[in-house]
């Protein structure tokens, strides 16, 4: 029997640079999120991650069943609705924003 986290097929890594120094406020944002995501069709979970080395960093690690439950989420009224969040005031680093996707091949 696999579990819930070996359903996960595709992943998403959404990383951006926070440029005004907003980390804790952005970090709490993460920690006091919605979960709105979390009932998205093929949604498995989801890690926040920050690097030691640059905590102006933030990575958004989704796991899901497959790509296309992650683009229709990615395109869908809940996914923008999920950023409301959002510390007023945040600024990031041009250039420094980019989503990757990633064949899930184990845990």
């Amino acid at each position: 029997m696999r579990s819930n986290e070996d359903a996960a097929g595709f992943s998403a890594l959404s990383r951006f640079t926070i440029a005004n120094g907003m980390q804790r406020e952005v970090k709490e944002a993460f920690r006091q999120r919605p979960h709105l995501v979390d009932g998205a069709p093929g949604f498995v979970r989801m890690e926040v991650l920050s690097p030691l080395e640059q905590p102006e960093e933030i990575w958004l690690l989704t796991f899901w069943t497959d790509r296309a439950s992650f683009e229709n989420w990615h395109h869908s009224h809940l996914y923008r609705d999920s950023h409301r969040g959002i510390p007023r005031g945040l600024k990031l680093v041009p250039g420094r924003t980019e989503l990757l996707r990633f064949e899930h091949v184990c845990s």
